[in-house]
């Protein structure tokens, strides 16, 4: 750990967060810290991607000269004579 908390100051400090705030109050703590940590490491790792400068390239949109319909004339057993 990267504060030498062992598991006895671990649950010391879980039982007074436990009489602070009371259980009814538990689960609302718990899921505002798991939505931060989310976002931290979800602007970590955007802010990662742009400095190595590995965008995603966008999907090419249908009918620009870039994209292709996905059938040619060997897919296609009509147009072969």
């Amino acid at each position: 750990m990267p504060f030498n908390i062992g598991p006895g100051e671990l649950i010391l400090v879980l039982v007074i967060v436990l009489i602070i705030f009371g259980p009814g109050k538990l689960p609302d703590i718990g899921s505002a810290i798991g939505r931060g940590v989310r976002e931290f490491r979800k602007a970590s790792s955007d802010l990662e991607e742009s400095i190595r400068g590995d965008t995603k390239t966008p999907p090419t949109e249908p009918g620009s000269p870039g994209a292709t319909t996905g059938t040619s004339s060997v897919d296609n057993p009509a147009d072969t004579k």
